[in-house]
């Protein structure tokens, strides 16, 4: 890390998210529009079944959550997987899994300041959305700019709202079900099984849903992302990787559950989100407002996240000389200026382009976030399998924080992931997005064979902060 100079400036990142800011903040990058929005094409594609989809896809995820979880304890820097890749793969592993998830945050932030100018238009139809868009851009600017405490606060609150809702939501729903409303009263878990069974599209149902719902749990992994700037970091990361893969779990599985005990999963279409049609089913048309500000604070804390996100990540590979050095600068207050600036132009870019070829941009957008959201998940297994490999080699001290059924679980996983990629690239829809993602990988290629230099060709150094201070093992 770059020291302070004489004028307190780039002092570094400053340690000051706690384990309730971190909690949130991964509640609030994994649970966007890919639960009030994304979660319709799921179920279109499965079925009720599409809940055996997000338990398989929970399991694997609290399982790549739990290789990053050791991997942090043990390495607790800014920039988190890109420098483990970097120093346990290949440096360009680093280079390339640090770009595609910064690139990845702010393609998902697009879609969702995209849909706050949408989400607008419910009460100021004759307000352009652009203008919504800038403002959102600016604000969520501002709240970056001002320090990692000031950040981690709002976006706790941003995310609390949002999960207050959907526990809300959770609760309403059971009432209706067990109290029961006139001309519905087929609602209850029969329906899961009343309107083609639970596979009513077989199991190849089933596991094409896997390329849909395996991106609604992607952002998660923005906890590794925090290692720099959490207080304690050998307690609170693993305190919220535990925690935070089993809520977003319940969060999607209670949530679609109770939807389609409601509404018929047949009766549930991507015209609309399932949060505003289940009340509309029901005759509850005015929750529609509140459910408006709930989809724009859940948006709003969608895109907080996602900018922070990305803009540490880039912070941490200009550290190893895999981006440009201004980027590792910081302010007083510990933020990377540049690396906020940065996002927040690409984002406004990805913004325009949405605006003047929704069609094309739309299309491209979403296909390279699919694709980023395995690779990133994968290059962490890898940088985990790779360090287990080196601590049994040089006989190093156990990790504080190990990954569960060592290494069944982990070989599992890595393999269950590769089998959504070939899903991926089988569903005609989604074909794409591996053709998409196959093309960045091979322009990032070309990008770190001209433009990377001096660190950026090495292993990257890390100290080891399990063996004890003054030992040999210290890498």
């Amino acid at each position: 890390m770059v020291s302070a100079d004489e004028h307190g400036e780039n002092a570094g990142l400053k340690r000051g998210l706690t384990a309730r800011h971190i909690r949130f903040m991964a509640l609030g990058s994994a649970i966007g529009t890919g639960l009030f929005m994304g979660s319709s094409e799921s179920i279109q594609s499965a079925g009720p079944a599409v809940l055996l989809a997000y338990i398989i896809g929970g399991a694997a995820v609290f399982m790549v959550m739990r290789a990053l979880g050791e991997l942090v304890v043990r390495h607790p820097v800014s920039g988190s997987f890109g420098q483990y890749a970097s120093h346990y793969l290949h440096p360009f592993a680093g280079f390339l899994v640090g770009w595609t998830f910064a690139f990845e945050m702010v393609l998902v932030a697009v879609f969702d300041a995209t849909a706050i100018g949408v989400y607008m238009g419910f009460w100021f139809p004759e307000v352009p959305r652009w203008i919504w868009v800038l403002a959102v851009v600016f604000f969520i600017a501002a709240i970056n700019l001002i320090g990692v405490k000031v950040f981690g606060e709002l976006e706790f609150w941003f995310a609390l709202i949002k999960i207050v809702a959907i526990i809300a939501l959770i609760a309403a729903g059971v009432a209706i079900i067990i109290f029961g409303i006139e001309h519905h009263d087929q609602m209850g878990p029969q329906a899961l099984f009343d309107h083609g069974g639970f596979f009513p599209n077989g199991f190849w149902g089933l596991l094409s849903s896997f390329t849909i719902v395996m991106f609604a749990f992607g952002g998660v992994e923005i906890i590794g992302v925090t290692a720099g700037e959490a207080q304690n970091p050998k307690k609170v990361i693993p305190a919220a990787i535990n925690s935070v893969p089993l809520r977003i779990l319940l969060f999607y599985v209670l949530t679609l559950g109770v939807i389609m005990c409601i509404l018929p999963w047949n009766q549930i279409t991507s015209d609309v989100s399932p949060f505003v049609a289940i009340f509309d089913s029901v005759g509850f048309t005015a929750a529609a407002a509140v459910l408006q500000v709930v989809l724009i604070t859940a948006a709003l804390s969608a895109i907080n996240a996602d900018i922070y996100g990305a803009g540490r990540m880039l912070h941490g590979l200009a550290e190893q000389g895999q981006a440009p050095r201004s980027f590792a600068r910081t302010s007083r207050n510990g933020v990377p200026v540049m690396t906020v600036i940065t996002m927040v132009v690409a984002l406004l870019v990805g913004v325009l382009l949405n605006y003047l070829y929704p069609d094309q941009a739309l299309f491209l957008l979403g296909a390279l976030a699919t694709f980023a959201t395995l690779l990133v998940w994968l290059v962490i297994l890898g940088a985990h399998l790779r360090m287990k490999r080196v601590i049994d080699r040089e006989n190093r001290l156990p990790s504080e924080f190990p990954v569960p059924l060592w290494p069944l679980g982990s070989w599992l996983t890595v393999a269950f992931i590769l089998f959504v990629l070939v899903m991926v690239g089988i569903v005609p829809d989604s074909r794409p997005a591996l053709w998409v993602g196959l093309l960045w990988a091979l322009a990032l290629w070309l990008c770190y064979l001209a433009f990377v230099r001096g660190d950026g060709r090495r292993p990257h150094e890390l100290s080891d902060r399990t063996e004890p201070m003054g030992s040999g093992k210290n890498r």
